[in-house]
């Protein structure tokens, strides 16, 4: 059993390269990153809808209420992790975000495992634990060290202050997992479980891009070029509500440094592919030897944390 929770972790997190290609994409074709997302979190949300209905699960929307109020709030997790790669991307570099982002990660999910933390299963840490923690940190540090800015970058000076920030947005994402674990436990419909969070999502989504909109008349979305969208970039949704359905029940079974880490590396090897080939229409680029050890050595370090 343990074993289909890992696959399915790791696959989970093979689509987050994709998703951020089609999120790019529909944000080029829209002029407007902020638009993308909460037309992706939209969309997610419609098909969740049809899902929901389609399976019979609307009866259990009553039981909602039987969650804590806070619990139902996991979905402002996506939006702040989208919101957050808006505004860090550009001032710190996507090398270093994504590093932050995987080590907030990493750092959250051992927490809630080690803590309990959130209705997390106390897991206590053993020598496996902290020899696959180091191996993710070492792989983290590898992934970002050989990877290479764009040709032409001026080079940055990051405040401490963003790179605090990026690595906090970076461990929204397990924390979410496990308010929609509580809320699974207490619902018993994952449908209506991604559902909830998505439908807060959107919301909370549609209200920065309100308050965007209100505050740069510039950042009006350009509708008429969705025409022009390539139909993989409608793909970001379906994916997010694979990867945010998946953690939330992977994270009970195998613990959330395992589900959180195994995610990860799945991120990494396709994010690797799509670099050395070009796919989705991004240029192609070298892999570094570095890089692709950090990766070896960060799927080590993930494997260790699951071994007792």
């Amino acid at each position: 059993m343990n074993t289909i929770y890992i696959i399915i972790a790791f696959l989970a997190g093979c689509g987050l390269p994709l998703q951020a290609a089609a999120n790019a994409r529909l944000g080029k074709a829209v002029a407007s990153p902020f638009a993308a997302a909460t037309l992706q979190l939209f969309v997610a949300t419609v098909l969740l809808c049809l899902a929901v209905a389609a399976g019979g699960a609307l009866p259990a929307l009553g039981r909602l209420g039987n969650a804590e109020w806070w619990q139902l709030l996991g979905g402002l997790a996506s939006a702040a992790y989208v919101v957050a790669g808006i505004l860090f991307i550009p001032r710190i570099g996507a090398v270093t975000t994504i590093g932050l982002f995987i080590a907030g990660q990493a750092f959250t999910s051992l927490l809630l495992d080690g803590a309990g933390l959130l209705g997390v299963a106390r897991r206590a840490p053993g020598p496996f634990t902290w020899l696959g923690a180091a191996c993710v940190a070492a792989g983290i540090l590898l992934i970002v060290r050989g990877q290479r800015p764009a040709a032409g970058a001026p080079p940055r000076r990051i405040k401490a202050a963003w790179m605090a920030a990026a690595a906090l947005c970076g461990g929204v994402l397990p924390v979410q997992g496990a308010l929609n674990a509580a809320v699974a436990r207490t619902v018993g419909a994952p449908l209506v479980v991604s559902l909830t969070s998505f439908a807060v999502a959107t919301a909370g989504m549609a209200t920065v891009l309100a308050l965007v909109m209100a505050l740069n008349r510039n950042e009006r979305p350009r509708l008429g070029g969705l025409c022009a969208a390539p139909w993989w970039a409608w793909l970001g949704g379906p994916v997010g509500v694979c990867y945010v359905t998946t953690v939330f029940l992977a994270l009970p079974v195998i613990g959330a440094a395992a589900t959180v880490g195994f995610t990860i590396a799945g991120q990494q090897v396709v994010s690797i592919l799509i670099d050395r080939f070009g796919l989705f229409g991004l240029p192609k680029s070298a892999v570094s030897g570095v890089r692709l050890a950090g990766a070896l050595v960060l799927l080590a370090g993930v494997v260790s944390i699951k071994l007792p």
